[in-house]
């Protein structure tokens, strides 16, 4: 399935991000580590920009930040794989920093009255958690859900270009840029519904 971010240029990110995973790994620091600073710098940009409506900074920050979901990866990858409690880990902390996101955007847009993007912005916070719960469901029932049209880290991309245009006087980039990603986010649990429900079938008739 196509992905937003085409394999090209996630080869190139890969070329940016492996070096980088090396350095760390030898000096000590575990993909676990990367993990939790790469929340809390999301939180940071979220929270303490992006809520109190300094939008170029938060979304600056966040993107940064959202970016070390490759390097912990990577990082692992180099390490000898993730463990369980690595994966849980992962997990859990970009649920936490989703929720940071969109529900700093909902409470900014809704002190400038925009109402519209506060439904948008509330749309992708569910709809991203949807799009997580059915990929985690359909493996624990043992079977495959890689598919979408959109990752987490694109998906936070695209409502951080859409903060950063605002911030820079695009005035309807972010509201733009929230329903795309909300509807980018329904297809994507339909399609991953979809993908699962192919496998029971096939599951069934052996």
């Amino acid at each position: 399935m196509a992905k937003i971010f085409q394999v090209t240029a996630r080869a190139g990110m890969t070329r940016v991000v492996e070096p980088v995973a090396r350095g760390l790994l030898r000096a000590g620091v575990s993909p676990n580590a990367v993990t939790v600073t790469g929340t809390l710098g999301v939180l940071v940009g979220a929270l303490g920009f992006g809520a109190r409506g300094h939008l170029v900074a938060g979304a600056l920050i966040v993107t940064v930040f959202a970016l070390t979901d490759l390097l912990d990866g990577t990082m692992a990858r180099m390490s000898g794989g993730s463990t369980r409690f690595g994966a849980f880990l992962d997990s859990s902390m970009d649920r936490i920093a989703d929720s940071a996101v969109f529900g700093a955007v909902a409470y900014w847009l809704a002190t400038e009255h925009d109402y519209s993007a506060v439904a948008a912005a509330l749309l992708c916070l569910a709809a991203g958690g949807l799009v997580s719960y059915v990929k985690a469901r359909a493996e624990g029932l043992g079977m495959t859900c890689n598919v979408g049209i959109a990752e987490r880290t694109e998906r936070l991309l695209i409502v951080g270009v859409g903060g950063l245009l605002t911030g820079l006087g695009v005035d309807p980039a972010l509201e733009i840029a929230l329903w795309l990603l909300a509807a980018v986010s329904i297809f994507t649990v339909g399609q991953r519904m979809a993908h699962v429900y192919r496998q029971a079938q096939l599951v069934g008739r052996e």
